[in-house]
C-alpha cells in the first residue's frame, strides 16, 4: 500500500533529510587514501546521534553498521570494518538518518583520489541517471517514467543497470510501496501524486547486471567483478515537482 505524506510529515523527512545531507557531507571531508570505512561508520554514528537522530540501519535486520560502505566492485549493503581506502578506489556510502520517527535514506559513490577513466564515466553517469530520473518525479507522470530515465542515461554508456535491485518508498519504515526499478517503459507502472515520497537510487556497472551477495550475507557484488556505483536521494512529489530531501550534494553546506 502506498502511503502518501501531508505537507507537514514531508518537512519533518526533510528534517530528517537535513541531517542525513550534512553526515554525507561531512563523511566526503574523510574520504581518502588510508582512512578504514569502520572510521568513516564511526564519525557518521557520532554525528548523526549528536543531533538528535538515530543511525537507521544499526540493527535493521542485524546489520553491524551504521552506514553502508561498498568499495569497487560492490555494489551495495557493505558492512563497515577494516578496509583501508587506497589511491584508486570507489566507494559507495549509503546513509539513514531516522529523526522523530521519520527516516531520510540516501547515497553518494566517491573517488578516492584520482581515479581511472573508466570509473570517472561510471561515477558521471550515474549521477547524471539520478537527476534525470528525479526530473521525472512529478504529479503526472508514472514510476516507468523514473526507471526509463536512468536506463536511458545509463546503457548509452556502455554501462549496465543493476536489474534485481530497487528504489522504494520512504517514510516512517525505510522501506514502503511502491517499488522503483532502475529500467522499465516510460508510462508504466503506479502515479505519481502529490504526497509521494520514494528513494531514487540508480545502480550501475561497467560489466554486466548480474550479481552475487558475498559470505557475510550482506555485501553485494557485481558478478564479474565490475566496478559499482550507487548514488541515491529521498524524493517528494509535490505540486510545484519533485523536492529532494537529503540534498548531499549541496556540498557548499558542509558539517559544522
Amino acid at each position: 500500500m502506498i502511503i502518501k505524506k501531508t505537507p507537514a510529515e514531508i518537512e519533518k523527512m526533510a528534517a530528517a533529510g537535513a541531517i542525513h545531507a550534512r553526515t554525507m557531507q561531512l563523511l566526503a571531508g574523510l574520504v581518502r587514501e588510508g582512512v578504514t570505512t569502520r572510521e568513516l561508520d564511526e564519525a557518521a554514528e557520532t554525528y548523526i546521534r549528536s543531533q538528535g537522530a538515530i543511525p537507521t540501519f544499526k540493527g535493521y535486520r542485524g546489520f553491524p553498521g551504521s552506514i553502508c560502505a561498498s568499495p569497487n566492485d560492490m555494489v551495495v549493503h557493505g558492512i563497515p570494518g577494516p578496509y583501508r581506502l587506497e589511491l584508486g578506489d570507489i566507494l559507495s556510502l549509503d546513509i539513514g538518518v531516522t529523526l522523530d520517527g521519520w527516516v531520510s535514506d540516501g547515497a553518494c559513490t566517491f573517488a578516492v583520489g584520482p581515479v581511472s577513466p573508466l570509473a570517472e564515466k561510471l561515477l558521471a553517469a550515474t549521477e547524471a541517471a539520478l537527476f534525470d530520473a528525479v526530473a521525472q518525479a512529478r504529479p503526472g507522470n508514472r514510476i516507468g517514467d523514473i526507471s526509463s530515465a536512468v536506463q536511458s542515461r545509463v546503457e548509452p554508456e556502455g554501462l549496465a543497470v543493476v536489474r534485481s535491485l530497487i528504489g522504494h518508498g520512504v517514510g516512517r519504515e525505510m522501506h514502503e510501496d511502491p517499488q522503483v526499478p532502475n529500467y522499465g517503459e516510460p508510462g508504466r507502472g503506479p502515479l505519481l501524486e502529490p504526497g509521494l515520497v520514494i528513494a531514487i537510487e540508480p545502480m550501475v556497472t561497467t560489466g554486466r547486471h548480474e550479481i552475487i551477495t558475498a559470505s557475510d550475507g550482506w555485501a553485494i557484488h557485481s558478478q564479474d567483478g565490475s566496478l559499482a556505483a550507487h548514488v541515491e536521494f529521498t524524493v517528494a512529489v509535490t505540486h510545484d515537482g519533485p523536492r529532494i530531501l537529503n540534498p548531499w550534494h549541496e556540498r557548499a553546506d558542509a558539517a559544522a
